[in-house]
């Protein structure tokens, strides 16, 4: 299975902000539970603030116990 361009993109934006020190764990709610929820972010600048980028969260419990990785 071919994971989707906006993906690897993503993914790669997320690999250079992690090479350059820009990323940041932010606790955050859950817009839909309201749970706190843990968010792995990019951070860059407009002008004098800082923009931060979420890319997803950490995954709450075993994450092998989440997911099947592929055959």
């Amino acid at each position: 299975m071919a994971i989707p361009d906006g993906y690897r993109r993503n993914f790669e934006t997320l690999v250079r902000a992690a090479k350059q020190d820009d990323l940041a764990l932010l606790e955050c709610t859950d817009a839909v539970t309201g749970e706190p929820r843990y968010v792995l972010c990019a951070v860059g600048s407009d002008g004098t603030d800082y923009v931060m980028t979420p890319f997803g969260h950490l995954h709450d419990g075993n994450p092998y116990e989440a997911y099947i990785a592929p055959a």
